[in-house]
């Protein structure tokens, strides 16, 4: 248990160091460098819950609450790479989850606007996106089936 208590307080750079892993060990075939940097500069462990918080750069799915997920870093940077975005791109993304993508995709285009349905989750999100400066995302809580 106190093992896993150290690993939960790993400090900024303990976090930056495994980030840079994660991009040179999980990402290499990802030939887009824009996606490249764009994940580089978004910190995941912001994204996860605190009792995760330590397997942020591990190539798999985290849990974030009410029985929905983080996707594992490959497969944001395999939809982003896929994608396709240009600069002056306007993206609407359904299902906010943590935020995550939509940090990664604002790196890459003018805004992100970005709904989900789970109220806790939309506010988390929201809080997390604010609180690591993004600008050019726009978290709104309903329901995006209609869009």
């Amino acid at each position: 248990m106190q093992q896993s208590s150290l690993r939960v307080n790993m400090t900024d750079e303990q976090f930056s160091k495994a980030r840079h892993q994660m991009v040179r060990d999980q990402l290499a075939a990802i030939t887009d460098q824009r996606v490249i940097r764009a994940m580089q500069a978004v910190p995941r462990h912001r994204f996860v819950p605190a009792n995760v918080r330590e397997l942020a750069y591990n190539d798999r799915a985290l849990p974030i609450g009410f029985d929905q997920t983080i996707s594992q870093p490959y497969v944001v940077a395999f939809m982003t790479a896929h994608l396709q975005t240009k600069p002056s791109d306007r993206i609407l993304e359904i299902g906010t989850g943590s935020g995550y993508q939509a940090a990664v995709l604002a790196q890459l285009v003018a805004h992100v606007y970005t709904i989900e349905i789970n109220s806790p989750l939309a506010e988390r999100a929201r809080e997390t996106v604010e609180s690591l400066g993004l600008t050019n995302i726009s978290v709104r809580n309903g329901d995006g089936y209609q869009g």
